[in-house]
């Protein structure tokens, strides 16, 4: 028994020692994982910033890459569903499948971001808008809930609102067509009605 016991106190120590050891390790990798990916975002966001960047495109589609990643195969799936059937215009599934989303990933502010859309695009503004004001405490860098917020200012006939909101937009994204269009379309009416 006292043999075993020796045995044992040597063996437990030393297991206990490696978890200990290595448990702060593997924290530490992951707060060092989402540093990088923090700073591997910021870099995108100052290259999509620039007005003259010529790869702007690329930075655009890599920062919808890394907003698409929940950190979960079935989350990540949810939102592929959801999307599919907002391209089909099977919108209550979309909804459904964002819905899903959304309760199991409340911090995932893509998902929030999709359902907004699939919302806007059934014509139910008032969920749409609660959905993009979640995204946005999320993610207040999201240039596509920002564009969406403005079109639909837009439609509710709130032009001033929706000018700042657009304006929000093009600082973070210059690039984005339709904002720009969208804010010199609202400038000459604000003008026009200032007259």
């Amino acid at each position: 028994m006292k043999a075993l016991r020796a045995l044992l106190n040597p063996v437990v120590a030393a297991i206990l020692l490696a978890l200990i050891v290595a448990w702060p390790a593997g924290s530490l990798r992951a707060e060092d994982a989402a540093a990088t990916e923090a700073q591997k975002l910021d870099a995108l966001f100052a290259e999509l910033a620039d007005p003259d960047s010529a790869d702007w495109q690329r930075a655009e589609q890599d920062i919808w890459r890394e907003w698409s990643k929940s950190g979960s195969p079935a989350l990540d799936l949810l939102l592929k569903r959801g999307r599919e059937a907002m391209a089909a215009g099977d919108l209550p599934a979309a909804i459904e499948h964002l819905t899903a989303l959304t309760d199991h990933a409340p911090a995932f502010a893509e998902g929030w971001n999709a359902r907004a859309t699939a919302y806007y695009n059934a014509g139910l503004f008032g969920p749409s808008i609660a959905d993009v004001r979640i995204t946005l405490s999320l993610n207040p860098r999201h240039f596509g809930a920002l564009a969406g917020l403005g079109m639909m200012l837009e439609e509710l006939n709130r032009p001033e609102d929706a000018l700042r909101v657009y304006e929000a937009a093009r600082a973070i994204h210059p690039h984005q067509s339709g904002v720009l269009d969208a804010i010199e379309r609202l400038q000459a009416q604000l003008d026009g009605q200032s007259l």
